[in-house]
């Protein structure tokens, strides 16, 4: 199991590397772009009206009017040019944006510059490219914006005030503006791409814990198709079979056929009798295989690991009379034994599982003599593409396989804590832990 687990991760990791090559360019939709355009266009409207209309300052509302107009035309051009559900390449969102904070800057340069108070609203669009859009045009966008607002402290255009009554702003109060918005920016966009690209790797771990289910549900299923495919070639080979010793019997005394017609019908009982071990495979192993003790899980799981070096000792504290009793749980199967296939690669000499039960709670413990976890990676440990521990080899790997382990134990209901050993028994400690109810087939629910 642990061989065939180790293949399913490596081929999770590059499937996983594939999407994150697709996470690399991803594709924003225009109707997001779209409405979030419509409301600009209609908040710039309404605070231009109130401006000049009910406020009655003094407003440049021909330029302002063109600028808004602009936005709009391209806005309903997009939306009569292509569908709602068509995805936007970088290139054309980053145009998209940029063209946005463009012409959000022009309206603000004709209004005051950074002195009018809607100059922060410059951050949006970076910050909307930070988190929907590869680093590299984000941070070109972010390079514009820093210009634009650069641009904004010079303004000529004066603030529209009461008529006869001049803002005059301190180029102090300017710089501190300039850096307000700038550094908001910069921890705005910093949030929002730390937190887009969070949610983009957990969404592609548990995509490759998903894809470990699947593949062994799907091998559950074989054993199924075996028994169907002996059942339904059973009939066909035994008219075979009828008919090869009819021939036998016809061509006993024939040389040029006897023996041909003596293989065929030996071939042919072969053939029946490894139907029959299918068949009888399939229903022993439906019968109790379903089904089995705490023990003989334990035993199952642990196998595999014996033949890598690394003494392997299952230490059971509880008697066995009366042990739960569990079903056959792929999920439960593959993270313990993910958990001590960790645990086998970083020990020096000895791995120790412990298994304790009580009425109420089931408790699995797996140990290591090994270095343990460092301060820094026990504080990240389960996150997806964090490795667990440093070694000394140049093994690779994403991160994904205590990830993996932990999301599947937890499906199960189980809790789980990471830590180390103490100071004079050096090494990590893995403990597992289910309320009993909710694992043992055998207790009422």
């Amino acid at each position: 199991m642990a061989r065939f687990f180790r293949g399913l991760e490596k081929l999770s990791e590059a499937e996983i590397r594939a999407q994150d090559d697709h996470h690399s360019s991803r594709r924003v939709r225009l109707q997001t772009l779209v409405r979030l355009r419509w409301l600009a266009v209609g908040g710039q409207t309404v605070t231009v009206m109130i401006v000049a209309f009910w406020l009655k300052f003094p407003m440049p509302l021909m330029p302002c009017g063109v600028l808004i107009a602009c936005l709009a035309w391209i806005n309903f051009f997009l939306t009569l040019r292509f569908p709602p559900t068509h995805r936007l390449e970088p290139p054309a969102a980053f145009a998209l944006l940029g063209l946005d904070l463009l012409q959000l800057s022009g309206l603000l340069l004709i209004t005051g510059g950074l002195a009018n108070p809607f100059s922060v609203l410059v951050c949006v669009p970076v910050i909307i490219s930070f988190a929907s859009q590869p680093i590299r045009y984000s941070v070109t966008l972010i390079a514009l914006a820093m210009i634009c607002i650069t641009g904004l402290a010079f303004s000529p255009f004066p603030l529209p005030w009461y008529e006869g009554v001049a803002v005059n702003v301190h180029s102090v109060m300017q710089l501190g503006v300039w850096c307000s918005i700038a550094s908001t920016m910069a921890f705005a966009a910093f949030y929002a791409y730390r937190v887009s690209m969070e949610a983009s790797q957990l969404a592609d771990a548990l995509s490759a814990t998903e894809l470990v289910l699947q593949r062994e549900k799907h091998l559950s299923q074989l054993d199924g198709l075996a028994a169907a495919a002996a059942h339904e070639l059973g009939t066909p080979l035994a008219t075979i079979s009828v008919v090869a010793k009819e021939m036998e019997r016809e061509l006993r005394e024939d040389d040029r056929f006897r023996e041909d017609v003596a293989l065929l019908r030996s071939q042919s009982e072969r053939c029946r009798d490894i139907l029959r071990r299918l068949t009888t495979l399939s229903s022993e192993d439906e019968a109790h295989m379903r089904r089995l003790t705490l023990s003989s899980m334990m035993e199952e799981i642990i196998a595999p690991h014996r033949e890598f070096g690394i003494a392997l000792e299952l230490i059971e504290k509880s008697p066995r009379a009366g042990e739960p009793v569990l079903s056959r749980n792929a999920g439960i199967m593959y993270g313990l034994g993910n958990l001590i296939e960790n645990a086998v690669d970083y020990a020096r000499k000895t791995v120790t599982v412990t298994v304790e039960y009580t009425t109420d709670v089931l408790t699995i413990v797996i140990e290591d003599d090994g270095s343990g976890y460092s301060p820094e990676i026990l504080a990240r440990i389960g996150e997806p593409y964090v490795t667990s521990r440093q070694r000394d080899d140049t093994a690779g790997g994403l991160g994904l396989g205590l990830f993996i382990a932990k999301t599947l134990l937890e499906r199960s209901g189980a809790a789980l804590s990471f830590t180390n050993r103490d100071p004079e028994t050096p090494g990590a400690r893995v403990r597992v832990e289910w309320p009993r109810v909710l694992i043992d087939s055998n207790s009422t629910k």
